[in-house]
């Protein structure tokens, strides 16, 4: 069993934590306080190639592997949660469904700009009635002379509404067989007449991130538009969110690291009864206590992202990697503020922020009780 990145894997993670910190760090606050979308971090990022990572290089891609994306995703969780999940929606939600399973003119036309960052996707599967349990889905897509005609709703779609979104694929009902709902997807350009998008959610975190309703009403795409085989939706969205959980389990143990830094920082500079914090025993409890379970999640992170890439079945891990990871970055963001006391409740600190971005960690990607089913299932409870 070997511990050790790889050369290209540790430029990768140096890389993005340079550009985190450099780059994203500054102006983190300030996006967050103005719910400003980072369009300029975006492009910045696209140039270095950190909107594609995963993807091959034919298509305009890093040429990395699941693992690299892990690392990448962490370090952006490290210092800010709304550009970090700007990243992870658009590369495994909204580009990997096309990279998947599109057809060659469906990754011609969609991937290059999107592997680029010069345009972000979505994906639409949430529902108002259709949310931990997915399959409930109701928006419906009925085939009309070689076009579909979309009639239905979706919310809490990250990466939707920004200016330069350029499409969501999304789940529909096509039919239905021996008395079970066909379920397929399908890609949706913006700007698509009856396709309407909602205002942005005023949300309790991850400010700077774009989420927002979107209805469908007699919107018409072509047959060609159809992502994959007719009726393997269900199976296919399962497959992202599998995928998603690695790097939303990512982002838990960025968070948890990054809290933890400012944490240990403050721990050393803020002085109370003569002496810093940080020597202190139950400061010192807290700080060990939650390192040493970053450590631990982080290599189940790494576990879930190497049996991605070596093609074995990564649901179990997956899902026990984003169970413990939200739980763990809601735990240390916490201990963090309380370490930082009466300035961790103030919204200058990075900590303020890192709490209130935290919690959605234990609900996006599949809740932790589902999560709890899944991992259940997998041990054949």
């Amino acid at each position: 069993m070997d511990f050790d990145l790889s050369t290209e894997q540790k430029l990768i993670q140096s890389t993005v934590r340079d550009f985190a910190r450099r780059e994203v760090a500054p102006v983190a606050e300030e996006l967050d306080r103005t719910h400003s979308f980072p369009y300029e971090i975006v492009a910045k990022l696209g140039k270095l190639g950190l909107m594609g990572i995963p993807f091959p290089e034919e298509y305009g891609g890093g040429g990395g592997d699941t693992l690299s994306y892990a690392l990448a995703i962490e370090e952006l969780a490290r210092i800010d949660a709304s550009v970090c999940i700007t990243v992870a929606a658009h590369t495994s939600l909204g580009t990997m469904p096309i990279y998947l399973w599109g057809t060659d003119e469906q990754k011609r036309d969609w991937l290059p700009e999107l592997t680029a960052g010069r345009r972000l996707a979505a994906f639409g599967l949430t529902e108002p009635e259709a949310g931990s349990d997915a399959g409930n889905v109701r928006t419906r897509a009925e085939l009309d002379n070689g076009q579909w005609v979309i009639n239905g709703a979706k919310q809490f779609i990250t990466n939707s509404g920004t200016d330069i979104t350029g499409c969501v694929s999304i789940t529909a009902v096509t039919g239905s067989s021996n008395g079970h709902k066909e379920i397929s997807n399908i890609i949706v350009p913006n700007g698509t007449p009856g396709y309407e998008i909602g205002e942005a959610y005023r949300k309790m975190g991850w400010n700077a991130s774009d989420t927002r309703p979107l209805t469908f009403e007699d919107c018409v795409v072509g047959e060609e538009n159809l992502l994959g085989p007719r009726g393997a939706g269900f199976k296919q969205f399962l497959h992202i969110l599998d995928g998603g959980r690695i790097g939303v389990a990512a982002m838990g143990v960025g968070m948890a690291q990054g809290a933890l830094d400012e944490a240990l920082s403050y721990a050393k500079e803020r002085k109370a009864f003569g002496q810093p914090i940080s020597k202190f025993q139950s400061i010192q409890a807290k700080i060990a206590d939650i390192s040493s379970e970053i450590e631990a999640a982080r290599l189940l992170v790494y576990k879930a992202a190497i049996e991605k890439d070596r093609g074995e079945s990564f649901t179990l891990t997956a899902a026990q990697a984003k169970l413990k990871t939200g739980r763990l970055a809601v735990r240390a963001c916490e201990e963090a503020v309380q370490i930082h006391g009466g300035y961790g409740y103030i919204e200058e600190y990075p900590v303020c922020r890192f709490y209130r971005d935290a919690k959605i960690l234990t609900i996006g990607e599949g809740t932790d009780e589902v999560q709890q089913m899944v991992i259940a299932r997998a041990l054949g409870a």
